[in-house]
C-alpha cells in the first residue's frame, strides 16, 4: 500500500478542521476573549494564507502567526497539528478564530482516504471517505450535480448516492452488527441505546435546541462550538447519523452567517429538523436502529459484475473536495458509481472528468468508461453502491450498452409518474432512507416547450409503441409511424440545472435547449424533491426515430453529459423540424410554493433565521391569528393548529412565586417547531408527488 501523503490546499485557502480541534480550542478562550472571537473570525477569515511546504501559515498580527499541519487526509485532526507564535498560545484568540474559520472537516476525514486511491486494500476491506464530499451542497456552501450534494453545505459529493452516513434504512450501526458483544445482544435482536448514546443524544438535542432558540444571528463561533462538542461526543458513543446531521447544521449556520451565495435557508432548516428529530428520539431511548447511522462505509463482496456506464456528475464541495462521480448500471437495472472525490475544488472537479479509472489494470478514464464498461471480478460494493477499488478486484473493459437496449431501455418506457412515485415514497422523519431513494436517477423522453425564468419548460413523450392520437394502429411499418408524441395527462415539467458553478456546463447547456422549442430529447436526471415537477437532468441524447432530436457527435456516443460536454448551435435540430410550441397557462403555477402552507413556511423558517424572539414578536403583531384562517378553509387544519402552537410557545413567559420572568428553557419550544417542521415536510412531499399527476386529476 501506498504510505499516505499531506495533503495542502490550494493557495489563499484554510485546510478542513475536526469538530473536536475547533471545539476544544474555543472551549479554552475566556469569557472576554469569547465576545471577541465572531470579529476576529471575520478578520482571520479575510487574510490570506500562505503556504509553505505541508504547512499553512496565517498571520495575525506582528507577533502573532497561525500554523496549520494538515494530516494526511488534507484536515486538521490533532490540537498539535494548530499551533500559534504568540504568549498566549494554545488559549488565544488567534489559534481559535484560526480553527473557527476552517471548513468543518467530514467526520472520517481522519480515517481514510477515498477507495480509488487506496490500490493495496483487500477485498471487502476497501476505505472510503466517511461523509461524501459534496453533502454540504444542500446547506448552500457547495455546489454539487445532483443536490443538494449538494450545501447540502451537506451535496450528500451525494454527492452522488445515498445518505451521508452510508446507511441503508433499517440496517442500523455497522459496528453493533459486526461486534454483537458491544450491547451484550445477539445478532439480529434489536435494542435500543446504550446509556451513553442515551447521555450523547441528549446533549446534541440540548445544544440544537438552543441553537434554535437562538437564532442565526445569535449562532455565532461559541454556539457552534457547542455544537461541535456534542457532535464528537455523539461520534464517541457512537452515533455517526446524529454527528453528520450536526456538522450540516454549523455548515447551514456558517453559510448563512457569512451570506454565502449557494446559501438556503430551506437547507439549513431541513438540517435543523433533522439533527433535532434524531437527537430527540435518541434521547427518548427510541430502539429504531437506523437512528444510529453506520460507522463507516462498510465495503462487502459482490462477486462480479458487468456495468456499463450512463453518465459522469461533477463534484464541487464546500469542504474543498472536488471530482467526478460515474454511473454505471448492471443488465438487471441496478445502479452502481465509481467515485473520485478529492481535495481540490472546482479545478479538480475540471481535471477528474479525464481522470483513470482506479478499478483493477483497467485502462480507462472517467469519460470513456461513461460510454463504455467494465467486466469485474471480486467486486467490492458499499452499501450506497460505490465500487471498491481492493488488491483483489479485476476490472476487464467491455462495451458500453446503448440507451435503446436492456435496462436502459426500460428505464425510458416507464412512466414518469410511475417512477416518482416510487422515488418520493421515503418516510419524511426518515432523511437518509427519503433523500437515498430520491436520488435515484429516473429517464423520460421529453419534447422542450422554452424557458421561464431560471427553468426550461418540456412535455413528456408517449413511450415507444404506445399509440397516440395521430397513429394508425392498423399501420406496423415503423418507417411511417408519426413521431413521438406528447404525453397528454402530463404535468409541464420543469428542468433546472443540477449544479450552477460558472466552471460546469449545466447551465450552458439548459440555455442551448431553451433556445430550440420542440426539440425532442432523451434525459437522465433525479428529481428535485421540494419542487412541483421539477428534474434536474445530468445528460441527455438524441431520441430514437425522431427528426426533431439532438445532433451529437460520433465521438459521444449518443449522449452528453451536462456537467462536462458542452451543446453548440450545430448539435440541435434545424427551426424547420422542430413544431411550433408554447408555454402552457399553468407555467408559472407552482402549486408548492402557491399553496397556502407558505404561511407555515415563513414562520418555520422565521424560527431558524431569527430565533425565538422572532417568532414571539410576530406573535404578538397578530399575524399568527390571520394567517389560521386561510389554512383552515385550504383544508390544512392541523398546520394550522401546529402553527399556533408553536406562536404560542414562543411567547410563552413563565415566572416564579415572586412573580418574576424566569428562563423556561428551550425544549418545548424545540418541540413545537419540529412537530411544525415535520408536519410541513409532510404536506409538502404530498403536494410535490401530486403534481407529477396533475394532468390526471
Amino acid at each position: 500500500m501506498n504510505s499516505p501523503t499531506s495533503t495542502v490546499p490550494p493557495a489563499g485557502q484554510l485546510p478542513p478542521a475536526a469538530p473536536h480541534v475547533v471545539a476544544a480550542a474555543v472551549e479554552g478562550l475566556t469569557s472576554r476573549l469569547r465576545k471577541k472571537l465572531d470579529a476576529a473570525i471575520e478578520q482571520y477569515a479575510a487574510t490570506p494564507a500562505v503556504a509553505d511546504g505541508g504547512n499553512i501559515r496565517i498571520s495575525c498580527g506582528e507577533d502573532a502567526v497561525v500554523t496549520l499541519s494538515p494530516g494526511a487526509s488534507g484536515a486538521i485532526a490533532d490540537d498539535g497539528q494548530a499551533c500559534c507564535s504568540c504568549l498566549l498560545a494554545p488559549r488565544c484568540l488567534h489559534r481559535a478564530a484560526v480553527l473557527s474559520a476552517c471548513p468543518v472537516a467530514d467526520a472520517d476525514a481522519d480515517a481514510g482516504t477515498d477507495a480509488g486511491t487506496d490500490a493495496g486494500a483487500g477485498a471487502g476491506a476497501d476505505t472510503h471517505m466517511g461523509t461524501d464530499a459534496g453533502a454540504d451542497a444542500g446547506a448552500g456552501a457547495a455546489t454539487h450535480a445532483g443536490a443538494s450534494v449538494g450545501t447540502g453545505a451537506d451535496v450528500d459529493a451525494g454527492a452522488a448516492n445515498g445518505p451521508l452516513d452510508g446507511s441503508l434504512p433499517g440496517t442500523g450501526s455497522s459496528t453493533a452488527r459486526d461486534d454483537p458483544s458491544r450491547d451484550g445482544t445477539a445478532a439480529g435482536t434489536t435494542t435500543g441505546p446504550t446509556a451513553a448514546q442515551v447521555a450523547a443524544a441528549s446533549g446534541l438535542w440540548a445544544a440544537a435546541a438552543a441553537t434554535l432558540s437562538a437564532g442565526v444571528p445569535a449562532a455565532g463561533a461559541v454556539p457552534q462550538a457547542e455544537l461541535l462538542r456534542a457532535a464528537h461526543t455523539a461520534r464517541l458513543a457512537g452515533l455517526p447519523r446524529a454527528e453528520a446531521a450536526a456538522l450540516r447544521v454549523v455548515r447551514g449556520l456558517r453559510a448563512a452567517r457569512d451570506r454565502h451565495d449557494g446559501h438556503r435557508l430551506a437547507d439549513l432548516v431541513a438540517a435543523l429538523r433533522e439533527l433535532l428529530l434524531i437527537a430527540g428520539r435518541l434521547a427518548a431511548a427510541d430502539p429504531d436502529p437506523a437512528l444510529v447511522g453506520s460507522v463507516r462505509r462498510s465495503y462487502q463482496s459482490g462477486g462480479s459484475l458487468r456495468v456499463h456506464g450512463v453518465f459522469r456528475e461533477p463534484v464541487i464541495s464546500g469542504t474543498g473536495y472536488g471530482g467526478v462521480v460515474t454511473h454505471l448500471v448492471t443488465e438487471d437495472g441496478r445502479w452502481f458509481s465509481v467515485a473520485d472525490v478529492k481535495p481540490g475544488g472546482p479545478a479538480r472537479a475540471r481535471g477528474a472528468a479525464t481522470a483513470p479509472v482506479a478499478i483493477g489494470p483497467a485502462m480507462l478514464n472517467h469519460a470513456q468508461l461513461a460510454r463504455s464498461g467494465l467486466l469485474i471480478a471480486g467486486a467490492t460494493i458499499s452499501p450506497d453502491g460505490r465500487l471498491g477499488a481492493g488488491g483483489g478486484v479485476r476490472a476487464t473493459p467491455i462495451d458500453g450498452m446503448s440507451w435503446t437496449a436492456g435496462p436502459l431501455a426500460a428505464l425510458f418506457a416507464r412512466p414518469l409518474a410511475e417512477a416518482v412515485g416510487a422515488r418520493l415514497s421515503g418516510q419524511v422523519w426518515n432523511e437518509s432512507e427519503a433523500a437515498e431513494r430520491a436520488n435515484e436517477p429516473v429517464g423520460c423522453d421529453l419534447m422542450i416547450v422554452g424557458a421561464a425564468g431560471d427553468h426550461v419548460l418540456a412535455r413528456e413523450l408517449l413511450p415507444a409503441g404506445v399509440p397516440s392520437e395521430r397513429s394508425d394502429p392498423e399501420d406496423d411499418d415503423p418507417a411511417r409511424r408519426p413521431p413521438p408524441a406528447v404525453r397528454p395527462d402530463g404535468p409541464l415539467i420543469r428542468l433546472i440545472p443540477a449544479a450552477s458553478h460558472p466552471d460546469l456546463a449545466h447551465v450552458a447547456n439548459l440555455r442551448q435547449l431553451a433556445s430550440r422549442p420542440g426539440t425532442l430529447v432523451r434525459v437522465v436526471g433525479r428529481l428535485d424533491p421540494d419542487r412541483a415537477a421539477t428534474l434536474r437532468p445530468l445528460a441527455i441524447g438524441p431520441v430514437p426515430g425522431a427528426e426533431a432530436t439532438l445532433r451529437l457527435p460520433a465521438g459521444w456516443q449518443g449522449r452528453a453529459d451536462l456537467g462536462y460536454d458542452r451543446l453548440q448551435g450545430s448539435h440541435l435540430p434545424p427551426h424547420d423540424a422542430c413544431a411550433p410550441w408554447q408555454a402552457a397557462s399553468e407555467a408559472d403555477v407552482d402549486p408548492v410554493a402557491g399553496a397556502p402552507l407558505w404561511r407555515v413556511r415563513r414562520l418555520v423558517e422565521l424560527a431558524v433565521a431569527g430565533g425565538r424572539r422572532a417568532v414571539a414578536e410576530h406573535a404578538r403583531g397578530g399575524d399568527s391569528h390571520a394567517q389560521g384562517a386561510p389554512l383552515r378553509r385550504a383544508g390544512f387544519e392541523a398546520a394550522a393548529e401546529l402553527a399556533a402552537a408553536l406562536t404560542a410557545e414562543a411567547d410563552r413567559r413563565s415566572r416564579d412565586v415572586f412573580g418574576r420572568s424566569t428562563d423556561s428553557g428551550p425544549d418545548r419550544y424545540a418541540w413545537a417547531w419540529l412537530a411544525a417542521a415535520i408536519h410541513l415536510a409532510a404536506a409538502d412531499q404530498a403536494l410535490v408527488q401530486a403534481s407529477w399527476n396533475a394532468g390526471r386529476f
